[in-house]
């Protein structure tokens, strides 16, 4: 989840200053005060690289398939794995190897911005398709009547494509704040950015992170009181394919919420902690002893954990799908038995 981090991003370039001289890098650093950080990464993401280049094809293709493309919720749900499969692949060449692995793979002329780009569109959207679908489920739920007018296939193509428009103009604002330097080798964020990128990566987390998920659990709310409301006067009106779909979407909904409001409240105190001043860069023997490097070190190591229970939200719908839906079982097992 996001952009490269506060930590890797001034740590990478505080040591880029001894220039030619032997250096530890990031990863080392990590992997001396707080190695449980990268295995964490190195560990548990590629598992989710699996599960998700595993599931969110065939989620796709269930949901965009022909027995299902007729139901406007469906297009929200295949285009979501879509998004999340290239979120997966993204993060992996991005994220992963660069910042885990330190094979980099941005320090180039325009990779720089393009990466940073296509890192954050993703993570743009996905929030924003779990809201139209969300809302979609609120109509059909507490407004039936109208549903035909509201919820047509049409209307959810219309609503995507503004959606995917919107993300991509908010993620090419990322071109302008991150640049490669030839002195440093390195993709950094450009110099006299600073206060403008702070505020920038504030406003639009608190936007797609914390607001948009809010905005999911108020309607969430509101469709489970009125099916305790609907069912209160008998099980019949609630039963058949729609309450499976409804369901599937909740569940689908709150998982979202619960995976990415924790990364959303990490992230939002990451510009808050203090990091330790430089000193001997070439020993860093020094650190051991700073209580506000330990400090942040403790930060970091906490932040990895929930970045990966984040991760897991673009890895892990399938099996969401393939428990609450009955008609998602049978198609996943049609596609395995011809």
């Amino acid at each position: 989840m996001k952009n490269a981090t506060l930590f890797e991003n001034s740590m990478s370039r505080d040591l880029s200053n001894i220039s030619e001289i032997a250096r530890p890098i990031t990863t080392e650093i990590l992997l001396r005060f707080e190695p449980y950080s990268v295995y964490i990464d190195r560990i548990v993401s590629p598992i989710w690289y699996s599960i998700g280049l595993f599931g969110n094809p065939i989620s796709a293709k269930v949901w965009l398939g022909r027995k299902s493309r007729k139901n406007s919720s469906a297009i929200y749900l295949g285009l979501l794995a879509i998004v999340h499969m290239f979120q997966l692949i993204i993060h992996f060449v991005f994220a992963e190897l660069t910042y885990t692995w330190d094979i980099p793979t941005n320090n180039r002329p325009v990779l720089c911005e393009t990466f940073n780009v296509l890192s954050i569109f993703p993570q743009y959207l996905a929030p924003l398709l779990v809201l139209g679908f969300t809302v979609e489920r609120y109509i059909a739920v507490c407004h039936p009547f109208r549903k035909e007018q509201w919820c047509t296939v049409r209307r959810a193509f219309i609503v995507i494509a503004c959606l995917t428009a919107l993300s991509i103009i908010f993620a090419c604002v990322q071109a302008d704040l991150w640049t490669y330097y030839p002195i440093y080798k390195e993709c950094f964020s450009k110099d006299g950015n600073q206060k403008f990128q702070i505020i920038w990566t504030a406003s639009t987390e608190i936007m797609f992170f914390l607001v948009v998920p809010l905005c999911v659990l108020m309607f969430n709310i509101l469709v489970i009181r009125e099916i305790k409301r609907i069912t209160s006067h008998g099980p019949a009106v609630s039963a058949g394919e729609s309450h499976t779909s409804t369901v599937t979407l909740l569940s689908v909904s709150f998982y979202f919420i619960c995976t990415l409001l924790p990364a959303s409240v990490v992230y939002a105190i990451q510009y808050e902690m203090p990091t330790g001043k430089m000193e001997n860069l070439l020993t860093l023997e020094w650190i051991a002893t700073d209580p506000v490097w330990l400090s942040f070190f403790k930060y970091i190591a906490i932040r990895k954990v929930v970045e990966e229970v984040c991760l897991s939200n673009s890895a892990c719908y399938f099996f969401i799908y393939y428990i609450t839906g009955k008609n998602f079982r049978t198609q996943v097992h049609s596609l395995f038995t011809y």
